[in-house]
C-alpha cells in the first residue's frame, strides 16, 4: 500500500470530529473551511471551536459576514489574537460577495488572490472544499513529513523541501482528506514530544523511526531572543465609565478598542513622569498605580505600568469613547488590554 492509502485508511477510522469538517470523501462547505483555517492560524483547535460556532451562528454565510460592521466582527474575534486576521476576514468576505457573487473561487490560484489568504490557506480550501490535488502543509504536516523523510535542513529554510516531499505523497483523489489526515496524525500521534510511533500507520515508512531520533525533527534554527517593550497606559474613569481608544485601522491591533498609552518602545526602564505627561489624553490629575501588566506578542514582550485619574467631566478625546465599567467584558478588548484593565480594577 502507498503512504497515502495507509494514511487514508487510518483517517477513516480515527478522524477527529470537528464542526467545520465533512464526512470522509465529501467536499466540505468552503465558507466553513475558510473561516476555520483563518481562525486556526497560530491558535489551537480547542480554542477555535467556540469562536467558530459563535461566528457561524451570528453570520451563517460569507454574504452575512460581509454585511456585518467591522467593529462587530472585531468584537467577536476578541481573545483570538492576531487581529489582522479578523480585518482581512471581513475584507475577504466583501471581495467574495461583491467580486464573486458570494461564491468562493474553486482553484488554489484564484483563492490565493483573495485578501488574507496565503499559500497554505489557499491550498487547504482548494483541497478540502473543492477536491483539488493541492499540497497542504501546516505545522503538523511539517513535523510528519520531516520525520518521514528525515529532512536534515533546518526550518524555515526546509519549508521548500518539505513541501516538495509532501507533494510526492499527496494523492490525486481525496487530497482534502489526506491533508486533514496528516493534520490529525501530527496532532494526535506524531507529536512534538514522545510521539506514539506504535500507533502510527506510517511507522514502517518513517526514516526517523528507523533511526530512533524522531524528536530531532523538524530541525529548527535557534530562536531569536524577544525584546521587551515598556509603556505607560492611562486609566481614566468618570461616573462609572472608562475612557477607551479606538486604535488606528493600520498597525498592531488595528481598529480594536484599547487604552491610551505612551508608545510601546523597547527600553530598559519605564517612561518617567515628564515623559508620560506628554501623552495623557486629558489634563486631569494623574496618579501612578502599583503593579505591572505583562503580555507576549509574536515578536516582543510588553510590560505596562498604569497611571489613573478621575475625570472632572466626560471629555471628548480624539479617537476616544466612553464605555461602562460594568460591561467592559462586552466591548471586545484584546487580551493585552484585558490584563491592563484587570490590573487597574484590582489596584
Amino acid at each position: 500500500m502507498s503512504i497515502a492509502d495507509k494514511l487514508l485508511d487510518w483517517y477513516d477510522a480515527n478522524r477527529r470530529s470537528l464542526p467545520w469538517r465533512s464526512a470522509p470523501a465529501d467536499h466540505a462547505e468552503p465558507y466553513h473551511v475558510w473561516l476555520s483555517e483563518i481562525m486556526l492560524q497560530q491558535t489551537t483547535v480547542a480554542t477555535v471551536k467556540g469562536y467558530f460556532e459563535k461566528f457561524l451562528s451570528r453570520w451563517p454565510t460569507v454574504v452575512a459576514l460581509a454585511a456585518a460592521p467591522l467593529e462587530d466582527v472585531l468584537a467577536e474575534w476578541a481573545g483570538l489574537g492576531y487581529y489582522a486576521r479578523a480585518r482581512n476576514l471581513h475584507k475577504c468576505a466583501n471581495v467574495i460577495t461583491t467580486g464573486h457573487d458570494g461564491r468562493f473561487p474553486e482553484t488554489e490560484a484564484e483563492l490565493r488572490a483573495l485578501p488574507g489568504i496565503g499559500d497554505y490557506t489557499a491550498a487547504a480550501i482548494a483541497a478540502i472544499a473543492f477536491g483539488e490535488s493541492a499540497v497542504v502543509v501546516d505545522g503538523n504536516v511539517e513535523r510528519v513529513v520531516s520525520r518521514l523523510f528525515r529532512v536534515s535542513e533546518a526550518l524555515p529554510a526546509a519549508k521548500k523541501q518539505i513541501k516538495a516531499r509532501t507533494a510526492e505523497i499527496t494523492p490525486a483523489q481525496r487530497a482534502g482528506d489526506f491533508a486533514q489526515a496528516m493534520m490529525d496524525l501530527g496532532s494526535a500521534v506524531c507529536t512534538p514530544k514522545k510521539p506514539k510511533c506504535l500507533l502510527c500507520p506510517l511507522h514502517r515508512d518513517c526514516a526517523a523511526k528507523a533511526e530512533g531520533d524522531m524528536e530531532k525533527y523538524p530541525v529548527k534554527a535557534p530562536k531569536k531572543v524577544k525584546p521587551t517593550r515598556r509603556a505607560i497606559s492611562f486609566w481614566l474613569v468618570h461616573d462609572g465609565d472608562v475612557l477607551l481608544e479606538r486604535r488606528p485601522v493600520k498597525g498592531l491591533l488595528g481598529a480594536m478598542p484599547g487604552l491610551y498609552s505612551t508608545p510601546w518602545v523597547e527600553r530598559i526602564d519605564f517612561p518617567v513622569k515628564a515623559e508620560w505627561l506628554e501623552h495623557v489624553p486629558t489634563d486631569d490629575y494623574w496618579k501612578p498605580l502599583e503593579g505591572l501588566a505583562k503580555h507576549t506578542f509574536t515578536h516582543f514582550h510588553l510590560e505596562t505600568q498604569l497611571v489613573a485619574a478621575k475625570a472632572s467631566a466626560r471629555h471628548n478625546v480624539e479617537n476616544g469613547f466612553w464605555h461602562p465599567l460594568d460591561g467592559l467584558e462586552n466591548v471586545g478588548l484584546p487580551t493585552v488590554f484585558k490584563k491592563i484593565a484587570l490590573l487597574a480594577r484590582s489596584s
